[in-house]
């Protein structure tokens, strides 16, 4: 892999996790419950478990930085990265499964309510996908002026992209209801 593609992936990821575990942090009640809502771990266990996600999502994406000085975090960021989606993906998953579409996938933070669907599966899924794609090596090339240039827009265009892609999954439903679909 380019270093390009690989610090473009890694600094995107971080802004991501880095975004989310803030957004759980504001209202770390409300994502307990979201958790609990899953029904995927004993109620008992909710708290415990949504300390572990936010706890994961903070050291992920602060070594997913400190790989820029401590190469050896790299892999295994990327890695625990991808995991951490995929296990999110499967949360919901399993959830649909069970015909629970109203639930909330606790991933909007407190000011917005965003209801699970596929969409997100596939999403997480992606994500997940271009984390362990930039785990692999990195080509062997200096490192020049115009690739961080290239790293700063790669990041802000594919946040921004992120970002619509979002609202537009948050939307869903209400587009849904409009034209009378379930």
């Amino acid at each position: 892999m380019d270093p390009v593609a690989d610090l473009t992936v890694r600094f995107g990821l971080t802004l991501l996790l880095g975004s989310a575990a803030g957004h759980k942090l504001r209202d770390a009640r409300r994502f307990r419950a979201s958790v609990e809502s899953y029904a995927i771990v004993p109620r008992s266990l909710a708290a415990p478990v949504a300390a572990l996600l936010i706890a994961g999502e903070v050291l992920l994406a602060l070594s997913l930085v400190a790989a820029c000085v401590a190469p050896a975090l790299r892999a295994a960021s990327l890695v625990g990265a991808a995991a951490l989606l995929v296990l999110y993906a499967a949360a919901i998953l399993v959830n649909l499964a069970r015909g629970r579409r109203h639930l909330d996938c606790g991933c909007a933070g407190p000011a917005a309510r965003r209801p699970i669907s596929g969409a997100l599966v596939t999403r997480n899924l992606l994500l997940a996908g271009a984390a362990l794609l930039a785990a692999g090596e990195i080509a062997a090339r200096p490192f020049e002026g115009v690739d961080a240039l290239t790293v700063v827009a790669a990041v802000a265009a594919g946040s921004a992209l992120y970002a619509a892609i979002d609202h537009l999954l948050a939307q869903a439903p209400l587009r849904n209801a409009v034209r009378g679909e379930a």
